[in-house]
């Protein structure tokens, strides 16, 4: 199973961004440096972000895309339709991903259960480097004049350092 690793949503002073690093793994081998694990959805509106299995995230994004279609880009509405689905489809419920979906007002944590999590902070890490960028996001957030997209690049490149999970091929999506 190929599996995307590390995801990082900060929310920080009016603008939101999501960065990703590129690395894809087959169990301890690295098949892909340089993966987009970013997409831009609803008419560059809505940022999702998303890791695990490769496989079962793009079929999370295809879904989550049609309920944002369907919800005129609600992604609170979106996020709550999607994880209904995922908690009742029998086929759903076995996929193996995580996504964090943005807009201008919300950061959302969708599960791999179909649960919804917006964080206090608005900082979101998920995939297996995601707990060391959210640490050195909310280190930068606190001790640093960044800007949101300078904490996702430099938190994600602390992250690289020290998880094997993750690498430095870093791109980063952000909604002013």
């Amino acid at each position: 199973m190929f599996k995307s690793t590390t995801i990082l949503s900060v929310r920080h002073k009016g603008v939101v961004a999501i960065g990703g690093d590129g690395q894809v793994t087959m169990s301890s081998f690295i098949v892909k440096k340089n993966a987009c694990k970013i997409r831009r959805l609803y008419h560059e509106k809505v940022i999702v972000g998303f890791a695990g299995s490769a496989a079962d995230a793009f079929a999370l994004l295809e879904r989550f895309e049609s309920k944002l279609e369907k919800f005129q880009g609600n992604v609170l509405r979106s996020a709550h339709e999607l994880a209904k689905d995922w908690r009742t489809d029998k086929v759903l419920r076995k996929l193996e991903s995580l996504l964090t979906a943005v807009d201008k007002d919300y950061s959302l944590l969708i599960s791999g259960n179909g649960e919804i999590i917006e964080p206090d902070d608005g900082i979101i890490g998920i995939g297996s480097g995601g707990q060391f960028a959210t640490a050195a996001a909310r280190a930068l957030v606190a001790h640093s004049e960044l800007s949101t997209r300078q904490i996702v690049e430099e938190a994600l490149k602390i992250t690289a350092e020290i998880c094997v999970y993750t690498n430095a091929n870093i791109r980063v999506e952000e909604i002013k």
